[in-house]
């Protein structure tokens, strides 16, 4: 499917190259404000601008402005890329069958670490509700934070032809990923 914009947040192509320490820590403090060393400037990543504070984005700065542009209507201030689009629609369009947590992680197009940190911050946001045997819902707001990125990068609402370039690696569809999968997660910590 054709994008419309690539005007949106987006994890380092390299990031798989980050011990899982580094990836928490820089997950963790992304869209936090950083000063600059007294007599040195940041340049936001967007305007160029010399700034004295920025927001935080896996090494690029951002000014207030110019990160308030990149987030998404109806995202609750959450800053969402493609790996949650493709979390949050492969999650919708599993259709009446919850999907597995681990499905999701496998599929979602990014790295097992980082898509694991995804959906506990899109859980802890309230976008996906996960159930004791590890099948993951998706919220009336993890709606809405969908149809605001799709309507970023898209300029429609969600298709799952959208997550085309997102199908599981090993050759399964997107949809049908429900119960008959493994009830097991695997964890990182």
């Amino acid at each position: 499917m054709e994008k419309k914009s690539d005007y949106h947040f987006k994890y380092p192509p390299n990031i798989h190259e980050l011990d899982l320490a580094t990836m928490v820590s820089m997950y963790r403090a992304r869209g936090e404000p950083r000063n600059a060393a007294p007599g040195k400037y940041l340049a936001c990543s967007i305007t160029r601008n010399l700034l004295k504070e920025g927001k935080w984005w896996f090494g690029l700065y951002y000014s207030q402005k110019a990160w308030d542009s990149l987030l998404t209507k109806d995202s609750e201030g959450y800053p969402i890329t493609e790996a949650e689009l493709n979390i949050l629609g492969l999650v919708i369009a599993s259709g009446e069958e919850p999907p597995h947590r681990e499905y999701i992680e496998k599929n979602c197009g990014a790295i097992p670490k980082l898509a694991y940190l995804i959906v506990n911050d899109l859980k802890q946001f309230g976008f996906l509700e996960e159930d004791e045997h590890g099948f993951l819902s998706i919220t009336y707001a993890g709606e809405k934070a969908l149809q605001g990125i799709c309507r970023r990068i898209y300029g429609k609402r969600f298709i799952v032809d959208m997550l085309t370039g997102f199908s599981s690696k090993d050759g399964n569809e997107i949809a049908g990923s429900g119960r008959q999968r493994g009830s097991e997660q695997t964890t990182l910590f």
